[in-house]
């Protein structure tokens, strides 16, 4: 069955059917619009991120599960990046109408089980024929305490600068999905990664960080969102960058470069007093997460790179920009 057959109230029906009931949502999907309840004493965090067809994600590389997990995540990892605990989400998705009604039940299993994953509920959304090919866009709404929430215009000089995991990862994946390979670490991090929501809300309720944002444009434009709000600069130590022995192996002639400007690794990258690093190591050997210290905070409002030699390094572009 296509979609032409089943029609939009069907669909809307079958994707109904399969989400579970939240204490925090009074009316989810079937009204006009959701009816939530918020945790006493917390703020709601919103944010919204859409994933197009041959600019996103390309159908030949992904399956459709994994294509409904990365949709989500994305979502996730920036509320993770604001200490967030993931509440609810809207879905919002146009489709042309030959799309067989199976893509729709496997991308909706593999939204739902990210969604279980984290504690989130869908609650609406929308749903519309698209002549062009498919657009996802996903708003997710989290819920933190107001004085916890983290921003990315905290950071202060002499503030160690701290990365979670692998980074590279991903961008090292997209290259080896165009040249043919169709699984492996690397094409895993593309097509679905890990939003470090346990990470990110661990971090802000224990006052760790002065400034975190998530490595969705690569780190030095992640990083220059901080250093711009913050009105700072960074010296960064590339021989401390987080690389996975697999992106070592993918990118054994320049292992920067896209390590610095790959993006979609859904990492976090946060600021702390250097006072704290025991704490926050301590933190992190609990979740079994990798943590990086890469490099400091400094008042010269410009990003330093230096080599394992101590040269100067120049990557040759910064992070991913959609107008640029």
């Amino acid at each position: 069955m296509r979609l032409a057959e089943l029609g939009e109230f069907g669909l809307i029906d079958r994707i109904k059917k399969n989400v579970a009931a939240s204490p925090s949502v009074l009316l989810g999907i079937g009204d006009d619009a959701a009816a939530l309840v918020p945790a006493p004493g917390c703020v709601t965090l919103i944010t919204c991120d859409m994933l197009l067809e041959a600019v996103h994600f390309d159908l030949s590389f992904c399956d459709p599960e994994s294509l409904g997990r990365k949709s989500l995540s994305v979502n996730l990892s920036d509320l993770a990046a604001m200490g967030a605990r993931p509440r609810q989400f809207l879905l919002g998705i146009a489709l042309p109408k030959e799309v067989p009604i199976e893509f729709m039940d496997h991308f909706m299993a593999g939204i739902l089980e990210q969604a279980e994953r984290f504690g989130a509920t869908l609650v609406g959304g929308d749903t519309c024929a698209s002549k062009g090919g498919l657009a996802i866009s996903i708003t997710a709404l989290g819920e933190q305490r107001p004085e916890l929430v983290l921003k990315r215009s905290g950071a202060r000089p002499g503030d160690l600068i701290c990365l979670t995991g692998t980074v590279g990862d991903a961008a090292a994946g997209l290259e080896a999905l165009r040249r043919g390979m169709r699984d492996g670490f690397l094409v895993s991090r593309q097509l679905d990664p890990t939003p470090r929501v346990a990470a990110g809300v661990a971090v802000a309720e224990g006052r760790l960080a002065t400034a975190m944002i998530d490595v969705s444009d690569g780190v030095l434009g992640d990083l220059g969102h901080i250093r711009e709000m913050s009105g700072v600069g960074a010296k960064l130590e590339l021989a401390r960058l987080p690389l996975s022995d697999e992106y070592l192996a993918f990118c054994p002639d320049d292992p920067y470069a896209l390590a610095l400007t790959g993006g979609e690794d859904y990492e976090l990258l946060f600021c702390i007093d250097p006072g704290k690093r025991s704490e926050v190591e301590a933190l992190f050997a609990r979740l079994d997460l990798r943590l990086s210290v890469i490099g400091e905070i400094t008042a010269v409002r410009e990003t330093t790179l230096v080599t394992p030699d101590g040269g100067a390094y120049a990557p040759g572009r910064g992070g991913f920009d959609h107008f640029g």
